[in-house]
């Protein structure tokens, strides 16, 4: 599976958040190569909107098992050779959107080198950097 090509056409859909951990999970046990492990902020900023909600209220414990669409888990575990989405528009005129789906190539501390492998700009070598995802509407109480 090292040819992009593969994953042109190919998706696994999965039906629940569940799921898609089962999935993940196994697919990750296909790859050979070592895995690194990227953890999320577990604080919370103050919502403007929501002055009575305490930040000690929310625990590290308790942020990082939030589980909900449109919220990124907690933990992200990733190999070189697996196959990702990009879930946020970083630069649009190089193609990088939410849906571009990539291959992942190296892993750094802060930034994830990948290969594009849908859109106009299939074969194009990019980096990712860390960087934070603040959802507009989760429902939650708080902003991360």
């Amino acid at each position: 599976m090292s040819d992009y090509r593969y994953f042109q056409s190919r998706a696994i859909l999965a039906p629940t958040l569940e799921s898609v951990e089962k999935v993940n999970d196994f697919v990750l046990t296909i790859f050979p190569w070592m895995e690194k492990e990227y953890l999320s902020s577990d604080t919370t900023c103050q919502a403007d909107e929501n002055e009575d909600v305490k930040q000690e209220w929310f625990t590290s414990e308790f942020l990082n098992d939030i589980k909900c669409s449109g919220l990124l888990n907690h933990k992200l575990t990733l190999k070189p050779g697996v196959a990702v989405m990009l879930l946020r528009n970083i630069d649009q005129t190089s193609g990088l959107c939410n849906g571009t789906r990539l291959i992942v190539n190296k892993l750094g501390s802060n930034v994830i080198g990948v290969t594009v492998v849908t859109g106009r700009n299939i074969g194009d070598k990019v980096y990712i950097p860390r960087m934070n995802l603040i959802p507009s509407d989760s429902g939650l109480p708080f902003k991360f």
